[in-house]
């Protein structure tokens, strides 16, 4: 008798769980979200970065593209920075295609042929020092990555540290409910938001906004400034002390790029 309860009642217990199961897996796929990875290269000094650029144009990206990632930006930051760096950004349809994604281009033979000069760049001659690498989950209300018109852009590249988790997602909480309308109002053009699940500066979030030029960029902020409905949720206490600290980086595309 103890032995038929166990088995119903494990029985019970397992088809809840696959219960449990599908219905966590049905909502996960109706609210997909793409995933960003955000790299950073540090050009080391006299470093060629015409041999990053022809890897990461004939070789990275066409991989990635092959196998499901449609969009990958590349960047240079506008004016001269000393180190140089360079910043690619690989949109993934989600989180869960990241690891696959990333293996099939690893194992992929048109990816190791067109490596082949990037692999033999020799010790003595490095192209970057190193490169950190953030894995960004796009946001709620803006779950996928909007590309811009192909037009002599600029791009603004934000990332809000904040104090402890409670703080971004509160933050990210504010961009979600309350600020999304505030920026497509004043015009501060959206690409992308995600917070921040691995990489440096933890816990941040980072997004990217992209203007015509400068001049339309400070008085587009300017307007989001001014803007009634931002100084009121600017100032509510449930979003007090969401952001402790602000990067901030402007960027022009490179000719490749897709973004």
């Amino acid at each position: 008798m103890k032995r038929r309860n166990f088995i119903q009642n494990a029985a019970i217990t397992s088809s809840g769980l696959l219960a449990g199961k599908l219905s966590y897996a049905a909502p996960a796929k109706a609210g997909k979200k793409e995933l960003f990875e955000l790299r950073e290269y540090e050009i080391h000094f006299g470093g060629n970065q015409n041999a990053l650029h022809a890897y990461l144009e004939k070789a990275l990206i066409p991989a990635f593209n092959k196998f499901g990632v449609k969009t990958v930006g590349v960047f240079k930051e506008i004016g001269k920075s000393e180190p140089a760096k360079v910043y690619v950004l690989i949109v993934y349809p989600s989180m869960e295609d990241y690891g696959d994604i990333n293996m099939k281009v690893k194992s992929d033979n048109d990816f190791k042929q067109n490596s082949a000069e990037w692999d033999k760049v020799p010790a003595d001659k490095p192209v970057f020092n190193r490169y950190n690498s953030s894995l960004l989950v796009a946001f709620d209300n803006m779950p996928s990555l909007k590309v811009p018109a192909k037009e002599t852009r600029i791009f603004e590249l934000r990332t809000y540290e904040g104090y402890n988790e409670d703080a971004v997602r509160r933050k990210v909480k504010m961009f979600n409910t309350e600020e999304f309308t505030i920026f497509d109002r004043t015009k501060l053009n959206r690409v992308f938001f995600g917070e921040a699940i691995a990489g440096p500066n933890l816990p941040c979030l980072t997004y990217m906004i992209t203007f015509k030029d400068m001049e339309e960029r400070d008085k587009n902020w300017a307007a989001f400034g001014a803007d009634a409905d931002w100084k009121k949720v600017s100032n509510d206490p449930m979003y007090a002390n969401t952001v402790s600290n602000i990067r901030r980086v402007f960027l022009e595309p490179v000719p490749y790029s897709q973004v």
